[in-house]
């Protein structure tokens, strides 16, 4: 029978190793449809396809980095309920869509690849991780308080810039296979470990062993939401895909042969 939690006790988290290795794989996942789609984003006469930034932008924001961090959470283990609020979890998937779109856009959406948008991009995305990811942490509902150490927060910051740096390069220097897994391996391992570092910030002070009341998702609400994400954006990926495949073969056929 585990100890009662009493009222001002630091709360100890344990994490669920199987649930650890799934974050890493959705997020590798995610990275690795967000690089391939990022490859095809530009048309032969150098302007954007706006179709395959939405692709990455989903497949990075949706999967790679809020499908991740929320499976993170359900990994993240206290000894008192936790629950989330509807409105800042689902605010926090828009957000990282919006920002990886913006990112991928500035890098490499604007007829070539340029330093300057990338370094902007780099911050922009580094910066719109960490808002995705406190967002996403202060949408748990729970009978604990949070005291966050800001060198903590500060060092994922610095990893989520990082991060972003090196994944927006690669995904606009990598054409094989090959080289995109190792990218996409590359930029599951640096969100994952900006979550991971950005929830070693946090320190959960019982207020009362009882659930929060109110509108909020349970733990088994947000495995459903999460998965329910990953798959309409990984079948909407696929569609829009391969309708640009087959309407470029068509165009391909109907051009007038010489000679």
């Amino acid at each position: 029978m585990p100890d009662p939690i009493i009222i001002g006790q630091v709360l100890t988290p344990q994490y669920s190793p199987g649930l650890v290795a799934l974050s890493y794989l959705v997020s590798f996942a995610g990275s690795l449809t967000a690089i391939m789609c990022a490859s095809r984003m530009l048309h032969a006469n150098g302007l954007a396809r706006f179709s395959m930034l939405a692709c990455a932008a989903v497949a990075l924001g949706g999967i790679g980095i809020w499908s991740m961090h929320f499976i993170g959470m359900l990994a993240y283990e206290l000894p008192v309920p936790i629950a989330y609020e509807p409105l800042l979890t689902s605010g926090s998937l828009v957000a990282a869509v919006l920002i990886s779109g913006i990112a991928l856009y500035l890098a490499g959406g604007r007829r070539k690849f340029s330093q300057p948008g990338w370094i902007a991009a780099s911050v922009l995305a580094g910066l719109g991780i960490c808002v995705m990811h406190y967002m996403g942490m202060y949408a748990m509902q729970l009978s604990a308080a949070m005291e966050m150490d800001l060198r903590v927060m500060a060092a994922s910051m610095g990893i989520a810039v990082t991060a972003a740096a090196a994944a927006l390069w690669l995904a606009f220097h990598t054409t094989s296979l090959a080289r995109q897994t190792i990218s996409a391996a590359v930029m599951a391992l640096a969100v994952c470990a900006m979550h991971y570092v950005g929830m070693r910030a946090a320190t959960m002070i019982c207020t009362a062993p009882v659930a929060t009341q109110g509108l909020t998702l349970s733990e088994t609400d947000l495995v459903m939401v999460v998965f329910s994400v990953i798959g309409m954006v990984l079948v909407s990926i696929y569609w829009l895909v391969t309708d640009v495949d087959i309407d470029a073969i068509r165009k391909r056929m109907a051009m007038p042969r010489r000679g």
